[in-house]
């Protein structure tokens, strides 16, 4: 699967939100300010040609949904951060996070409740 720009992964959110929309339903989802409607557009055809999207006809227009689910495209980002920056090591990737971040133990706690209950 295809890495995606900052700009086609926010294009991409707005669509896994919609699930189906058309290029102005998109831009109405997009913080200000707003994209032009060319722009999104084009990265909308270019989402189409690497995969990530596919579309209807409707009436003149188009509407386009995700055709790769966004938990896929989470996984595989995870996975590449994990391998380009702590060496593949889950547990190198948490601890980093607790080390830099104010982890609070409730939410360590939580989390070691979930990885418990999928063991």
């Amino acid at each position: 699967m295809k890495q995606l720009t900052k700009a086609e992964e926010e294009i991409m959110q707005a669509l896994w939100q919609l699930k189906k929309a058309n290029v102005k339903a998109v831009i109405e989802t997009l913080p200000d300010p707003k994209p032009a409607y060319n722009t999104v557009s084009t990265i909308v055809r270019i989402l189409e040609s690497k995969g990530f999207v596919d579309y209807e006809k409707k009436g003149k227009g188009h509407v386009y949904f995700p055709i790769v689910a966004k938990e896929s495209y989470s996984n595989q980002s995870i996975n590449k951060l994990v391998d380009n920056y702590f060496q593949g090591s889950f547990k190198s990737m948490v601890s980093f996070f607790v080390q830099k971040n104010d982890v609070d133990v409730k939410d360590i706690e939580t989390l070691l409740d979930e990885i418990n209950k999928k063991h």
